[in-house]
């Protein structure tokens, strides 16, 4: 007898065991206007061409504005930005209204205070069930030091630095 597929609370309460950074992708449509959201299916891919990952739902606010994008943003959330994290997930707030955005070499808009920033052309877009899984060459980026963001079993957490 074949193995039967997991049920989803049950993979996802497997997931949730798994912490995960959080960031926030952000992309500049054709007409100028800023779009992002906060994501945590976000990783490295390769260090030789420097490549990231970042998977994004069909249903999500930014879906389909990231598949018309050359280039995306990424701003890494550091752990005192826990507000700029709930704000760019609800889906109906004025995500960039007061955040002192900035903006980076390829035009997308950068969240001040992160702990790192990344600009990425995109290179490829495979489809991976419900989502889109967005590659980018990473054309520029920046660091700095403290703790990070993030999520585990349905909450924030902290680190120690």
């Amino acid at each position: 007898m074949p193995p039967q597929p997991v049920d989803p609370l049950t993979f996802r309460a497997a997931l949730g065991c798994f912490p995960s950074g959080i960031t926030v992708i952000t992309v500049r449509d054709a007409s100028g206007a800023d779009h992002g959201m906060t994501v945590s299916a976000f990783c490295s891919l390769s260090l030789e061409p420097p490549l990231v990952l970042a998977c994004i739902g069909h249903e999500a606010t930014l879906a389909g504005a990231l598949a018309l994008a050359e280039s995306f943003g990424v701003s890494v959330l550091a752990q005192d930005q826990v507000a700029l994290s709930r704000r760019f997930a609800e889906p109906d707030a004025d995500r960039f209204d007061g955040t002192g955005l900035a903006r980076g070499v390829l035009g997308v808009a950068l969240l001040p205070e992160a702990l790192a920033h990344l600009e990425c052309r995109i290179t490829a877009r495979y489809e991976g069930g419900d989502h889109t899984i967005v590659v980018g060459e990473v054309i520029s980026a920046d660091a700095r030091d403290g703790p990070a963001l993030v999520h585990f079993r349905g909450g924030y957490v902290r680190m120690k630095e």
